[in-house]
């Protein structure tokens, strides 16, 4: 389905390829809807591409990723093609993101900073079940 949606999306797309261009564009990203920088801690990025009238935005890596955010004691798995419509300070609509829960993998489908408390990111799964942690636990290594 990711890919079919990529497709549909492709046209009028800001495109990039390559690894070192692909960790840059979606840093710049983050930073541009006001979301932590380290949110999405991928490699071997293969192709970026952000539609900015549809809000869509895709990310595709060689190999499924597994990161851990060591402030909060989560680990994340990142497959290897990572879709969201974005917005200012949200991601909607997520796909291939998932945060391990005890002993299992919870999909996370939204993720968002509250115009209200600027220091707390909360994720949401598609059953409305939510968690919120501190943004701090989310910033770059040499942003911290």
């Amino acid at each position: 389905m990711a890919a079919q949606q990529i497709a549909d999306h492709r046209e009028g797309a800001e495109i990039y390829t390559g690894d070192a261009i692909g960790k840059q564009k979606s840093i710049d990203l983050l930073d541009e809807i006001h979301l932590p920088k380290g949110l999405l801690p991928l490699s071997d990025i293969v192709e970026v591409g952000y539609n900015r009238s549809t809000g869509f935005v895709w990310l595709k890596q060689k190999n499924r990723k597994y990161h851990k955010f060591h402030a909060i004691g989560k680990s994340v798995s990142y497959e290897t093609e990572v879709t969201a419509f974005v917005e200012k300070r949200r991601m909607r609509r997520v796909t291939s993101v998932k945060s391990k829960e005890l002993l299992i993998w919870v999909t996370i489908s939204d993720i968002f900073v509250n115009d209200n408390d600027l220091g707390k990111i909360t994720f949401g799964n598609p059953t409305g079940i939510s968690k919120t942690f501190p943004v701090s636990a989310f910033q770059l290594e040499d942003e911290k």
